[in-house]
């Protein structure tokens, strides 16, 4: 294939990968050898085993972080750090991609990033939706309050008053204390379900007001 036909296969796509290119009677070893050489030359940089996104000078799109993070690890999805700037319930910038998902743990460097992958058991995989985080790109995101809880969840001895305040949660109108009850009731981890009564306060919100 020339890299012109190649083009218009795939540059309307931010993140691709080579299954794309095997459909039909093709051959395997010519078409990973074809990427390869692009690859090599400049056009082509590889995000992990057969992911790929075009070099800048032929994108149309640039590749959001969090659909590069999810397509990264199948089945998850963006959540802690990442997902509580994004919504603005942290003030902090993060400069590495935070997700959570059914895989193993793992940091993955590529040329878009840093990402970091952590391990939840099947059954606390809830919580999240599909966002469009960028014009036409969508990413599994975690919702607020479940992002606040994956991360109570994964960090030693967060289900105290003095860790939660560090993290300067802000925003209060982004959080709804219902939903952050009744998925720290969900869990069944009575960890999250101090966590969750514990966070009211540091909101600013009095006791018998709702949120």
């Amino acid at each position: 294939m020339k890299f012109e036909a190649f083009l218009a296969l795939v540059g309307d796509e931010p993140v691709f990968s080579s299954a794309l290119l095997l459909a039909g009677d093709v051959s395997t070893a010519q078409v990973r050898l074809q990427l390869s050489r692009w690859v090599k030359a400049g056009r082509l940089l590889q995000l992990r085993r057969g992911l790929y996104v075009l070099a800048p000078t032929w994108r149309k799109v640039e590749p959001h972080p969090f659909l590069v993070a999810n397509r990264l690890q199948r089945g998850s999805y963006v959540s802690l750090q990442s997902a509580l700037a994004y919504q603005g319930v942290i003030p902090e910038h993060v400069p590495m991609v935070t997700s959570v998902g059914p895989g193993r743990p793992e940091t993955v460097r590529n040329p878009e990033g840093a990402f970091q992958f952590n391990h939840l058991v099947k059954r606390f995989l809830f919580g999240y939706s599909r966002v469009e985080v960028a014009p036409g790109q969508f990413a599994f995101v975690a919702s607020p309050e479940k992002a606040l809880l994956d991360l109570v969840h994964l960090t030693p001895g967060a289900d105290s008053t003095d860790y939660l305040r560090e993290l300067r949660l802000q925003n209060p109108t982004a959080i709804s204390l219902a939903a952050l009850d009744g998925l720290a009731q969900r869990s069944g981890k009575p960890k999250l379900v101090r966590a969750a009564r514990l966070v009211r306060p540091l909101l600013g919100v009095e006791e018998g007001d709702s949120l």
